[in-house]
């Protein structure tokens, strides 16, 4: 007995012994196509889907070899079958795609078909059905089941109602004329990460779908469209409520419709003249053939077409309206000029301008930084943003604005220089120099300031010849004037700076100048122009930049040190008074 017992162990283990080294070796070597296509080179091999559907089995060698995978083994996809034999009564699982196209497969994932597929429901789409399980052929081959012209059947394939419409619709007609630019299936849906657009936004439907094809010139251009389908409705009511976030408003599909969209000459479209009563009413219940009548498509702008009575009347309406509105408008503006010149004028003729507050070399260079600031401003914002009105309706060319720009960069960095030399080699520009820079008691006049602004004290800070208001715009424009001058350098000759520098250098530049542009310009508007144009004690503007003079008034309210330095100088004979802040009286006849 015991004998036996050892006899039947023994063998047990040499089996099992010799299972493993065969299990060993069929695991060091995958099996062979050969072995597979002994069951899948059968052509009458098929089973039954999720779906319930039949679908073959059959792997053909032949196409197999001209598809995108032909490098791989049947081990490759189906890596399940390296582990066990072909023989084996285990069915096979799909093939692993994710394992090689990653962001294929997430995008994918995100689409109502993967949504579908995680959720369990048996039927959706995956990998294969679209784009076959062997004969993987990239989407430009005729035979690839994603080629335009055969889109249509592999969605058709759970999509039967949806390409019926297609094919009889515009789109579906010039696809099967061969015209590529048609859109198809995924030129909508999108390819990997298809999207269900019956829900979608009007916003969604009209922008990102529509409007890629009949918003571009070269498609309307060559297919003779209609070029301001886009644009007009965006101007209609439906486009403007869409832009503004209405869900209910109308978008393209609500009145062309989804996959059957026609032309309108077609009795069957839904824009069709005898059918828009219909159609408006989806959303207008009670729509009469009057109010169907409205245009949806108004270019309020065009001067031809629209034979209609109500066409007519609603051009001439428009053009008395813009007539009207020009005339007394217009008529208004320059009245108003008129009368605000001449008050400017009277009250610069009363003014009691006698203090020298600016010499004349400064006012010469505080014009051209003026002129070349503002055109600094509006040519570098016109090219930063070129679809804005002013670009439209000067017409400029992106050329003109950027040689401009580059001009009156020059010339501001000209002027820089001048100015530098003028604070070093001139007696005038030595003494503005030192009366520009920063003192504590600065500081102390911002305490003194800050608590007479805010009703603490009734005491005003008492400034001498530039306080810290001017200082801080001072110095300001001299440090804006080196950031925007280097970096704009840098920007126009980027080729050669970028033979020492990295090229993210210059990203670097663009983002400075950019927004040190918009630092600049906002200090101007909110600072700058207070002080010398809607100040009350000024308005309408502080006369110092025409005339180089000031009130007295003005002088001894806002700058009284400076006003008690020159009464000391004058007692002082053997002092010479110095040019700014000079009483300048007539001489004496």
């Amino acid at each position: 007995m015991d004998v036996n017992r050892h006899i039947v162990v023994l063998w047990a283990a040499t089996f099992l012994a010799f299972n493993g080294l065969l299990s060993a070796a069929s695991a060091a070597e995958p099996i062979k196509n050969s072995a597979c296509l002994e069951c899948h080179g059968d052509k009458t091999l098929t089973k039954t889907n999720a779906a319930g559907k039949e679908v073959s089995l059959f792997v053909d060698l032949a196409k197999l070899a001209a598809s995108v995978h032909k490098t791989n083994t049947c081990a490759s996809c189906h890596a399940d079958i390296t582990s066990q034999h072909p023989d084996d009564n285990v069915p096979t699982q799909p093939a692993n795609c994710r394992a090689c196209h990653v962001k294929q497969s997430a995008s994918y994932g995100a689409s109502v078909h993967g949504l579908a597929l995680a959720k369990g429901q048996k039927g959706s789409a995956n990998c294969s059905d679209c784009h076959d399980g062997h004969t993987i052929l990239p989407p430009t081959s005729p035979a690839s089941p994603l080629h335009f012209s055969r889109l249509a059947e592999t969605c058709g394939a759970c999509h039967e109602q949806a390409t019926k419409d297609v094919e009889e619709s515009v789109h579906g007609k010039a696809v099967a004329a061969g015209q590529r630019d048609a859109p198809t299936c995924t030129d909508c849906h999108s390819e990997h990460k298809i999207e269900a657009l019956k829900n979608s936004s009007a916003m969604k439907i009209s922008v990102e779908v529509c409007s890629r094809c009949h918003a571009s010139e070269r498609m309307n251009t060559k297919y003779n469209l209609p070029p301001d389908r886009v644009k007009t409705f965006f101007d209609s009511y439906h486009g403007l409520a869409a832009q503004y976030g209405s869900t209910l408003a109308a978008n393209c599909a609500s009145c062309h419709g989804v996959h059957k969209i026609l032309p309108s000459t077609d009795p069957r479209s839904s824009i069709y003249q005898t059918n828009l009563v219909v159609t408006c009413g989806k959303c207008h219940p009670g729509a009469t053939d009057n109010f169907a009548q409205s245009k949806v498509h108004v270019d309020a702008a065009a001067t031809s077409g629209g034979a209609g009575v109500g066409e007519q009347i609603n051009r001439w309406v428009r053009r008395i309206y813009l007539v009207l509105i020009v005339g007394t408008i217009g008529f208004m503006l320059v009245h108003n000029l008129l009368l605000f010149g001449k008050k400017v004028r009277a009250r610069y003729r009363a003014a009691d301008l006698t203090v020298l507050r600016m010499s004349l070399s400064q006012r010469i260079q505080h014009i051209i930084l003026v002129v070349s600031f503002i055109d600094l401003a509006v040519s570098g914002f016109l090219l930063k943003f070129p679809d804005f009105w002013i670009v439209k309706v000067t017409g400029s060319h992106e050329m003109f604005r950027r040689w401009n720009h580059r001009v009156a960069g020059v010339v501001l960095l000209v002027a820089g220089a001048y100015h530098l030399f003028y604070l070093l080699k001139t007696r005038e520009g030595r003494q503005l120099l030192k009366d520009f820079l920063p003192a504590w008691k600065d500081i102390k006049d911002v305490v003194d300031s800050a608590k007479y602004l805010t009703g603490l004290s009734p005491i005003k800070a008492k400034i001498g010849r530039f306080g810290y208001a001017e200082k801080m715009e001072y110095w300001a424009v001299v440090w804006g004037t080196i950031i925007m001058g280097v970096t704009g350098l840098m920007i126009w000759f980027k080729m050669d700076v970028t033979r020492f520098l990295p090229r993210w250098a210059v990203d670097v530049c663009t983002t400075i100048h950019y927004y040190e542009a918009i630092l600049a310009c906002l200090a101007i508007i909110v600072w700058h122009f207070y002080h010398v144009i809607f100040d009350p004690d000024v308005y309408p503007l502080n006369w110092a930049c025409w005339n180089g003079k000031v009130t007295k008034h003005w002088q001894e309210d806002e700058h009284p040190l400076e006003e008690i330095a020159h009464a000391e100088c004058a007692a002082t004979p053997a002092t010479a008074a110095p040019a700014r802040g000079k009483p300048q009286g007539k001489k004496p006849a």
